[in-house]
């Protein structure tokens, strides 16, 4: 078996067999294949596309290439939750607390942000202390002990997805169903769930531009996920606009300590209450989606899941104080309000670049290395469907730098649309299971 064999044949359009697949991760992630023999396959996977059990086949390779971590002490049923990204999404950091404070277990581990998209790890990093980095001892430990657990991917995890990803991006091989699939899939199995709750971001800010690309791409996840012996459901959300209100690192983990208070933006009380419907579902804990919404509903309302958010991040070295005063998190030294010059109705916030702006303001990091300002960010004063008039604030800009605060100021201002007809927004778009 050799790896030029293995390209021509793709390059044809026939199925590589499991061992030819394993061969390429195997050889690729032990660097016996160059780059350029690997971008010719993958270039190759791009263009005549794999089939289900292909796909699944590359999933399980790539998550067998490092680490496989065993939640197996937790329990039967190890539920995780994945988004597949976009601008102020803080769910997990509202989820994992609420699930846990059910008595369902959570082990979480979450990236870091780059280019346009935040990163869970980094969020709550920004509460002093915090510590995201830790053994995969400590990690379970964590979660026996308090029943969660949240840390940023320390651990030598689907190593050949990491490589894959690198190059993918360097020969314009990301938009790639059985790629993606097979990427997210690969780190969520490594990562020891058995069952698996996604939420398919699609818009403007997300991945898959269009319904139709979301659909296709949760049907090939459930796919491998059902081959592999893991119960997967998608849930296709809009990201069109940004979720929530908040975007920033300070200011959506402030955002989500107020919605663990009571105070729920309507778009993110929808995606943060499907998701975790289904949790619970597929936990074991409760078949009625309805009445399960009701108990994470009731556990904002008694406090319990504020209360393990505390424990969580005291657990972890966090203080505790920026939690019981979100007044104590730094902010910005240059507050500038963004007014409308419209009067009309809100149609449309480019998530996007609402999120390059941000990145802009020294929120987000453009290469791995970078460093981010926890301080800076957009609170987005009025969203779509909301009716404004002329002077009327519609969004506000935290910032360090003057020149980059008036430059947001006037993108920001270009990127709300304004008109007389009123949008119909729709967060939910799909359930697949």
């Amino acid at each position: 078996m050799n790896i030029i064999d293995i390209i021509s044949k793709k390059r044809d359009g026939k199925e590589l067999s499991e061992e030819e697949i394993n061969y390429f991760i195997t050889e690729y992630t032990n660097n016996r294949i160059e780059d350029y023999q690997a971008a010719a396959l993958i270039m190759a996977i791009y263009i005549k596309g794999m089939n289900y059990r292909e796909t699944k086949d590359l999933t399980m390779a790539m998550a067998n290439s490092g680490d496989i971590l065993d939640l197996s002490k937790l329990g039967s049923n190890v539920v995780d939750k994945h988004s597949t990204g976009g601008v102020g999404d803080k769910v997990t950091l509202i989820l994992a607390p609420l699930i846990a404070s059910l008595g369902i277990p959570v082990a979480k581990m979450s990236g870091r942000g780059l280019g346009f998209t935040g990163g869970t790890a980094d969020k709550i990093e920004s509460i002093p202390g915090y510590n995201t980095e830790v053994s995969e001892k400590q990690f379970i430990e964590n979660v026996e002990k308090i029943g969660i657990s949240l840390i940023t991917q320390t651990l030598n995890l689907a190593p050949a997805d990491k490589k894959i990803y690198a190059l993918r991006d360097t020969i314009a091989c990301t938009e790639s169903i059985p790629l993606i699939a097979s990427s997210i899939m690969s780190k969520k199995i490594a990562s020891g769930a058995n069952k698996i709750v996604l939420d398919v971001t699609c818009g403007y800010g997300a991945f898959m531009k269009n319904r139709k690309q979301a659909e296709e791409l949760s049907k090939t996840m459930i796919e491998i996920g059902k081959l592999a012996g893991r119960e997967t459901v998608c849930i296709v959300t809009d990201m069109n606009e940004p979720l929530g209100y908040a975007v920033g690192n300070n200011l959506e983990v402030i955002e989500a300590i107020e919605f663990l208070k009571g105070d729920m933006p309507s778009d993110l009380k929808e995606v943060v209450i499907e998701l975790g419907a289904y949790m619970i579902k597929l936990a074991g804990k409760g078949d009625n989606i309805e009445e399960n919404k009701q108990k994470l509903l009731e556990n904002i309302k008694n406090g319990k899941a504020y209360d393990r958010f505390i424990e969580l991040v005291k657990n972890q070295g966090g203080d505790i104080s920026y939690i019981e005063d979100t007044e104590k998190f730094e902010k910005a030294p240059i507050i500038k309000e963004v007014i409308s010059n419209k009067e009309g109705n809100i149609q449309e916030i480019n998530a996007k670049t609402i999120g390059e702006i941000s990145c802009a303001l020294g929120a987000g990091r453009q290469t791995k290395t970078d460093k981010i300002d926890l301080s800076v960010g957009i609170i987005l004063n009025k969203k779509v469907g909301d009716y404004v008039k002329i002077g009327d604030i519609v969004a506000t800009v935290y910032a360090n730098d003057q020149e980059k605060a008036n430059k947001a100021e006037e993108e920001i201002l270009n990127t709300y649309k304004i008109g007389k007809e009123k949008e119909d927004k729709q967060t939910i778009l799909e359930i697949i299971e």
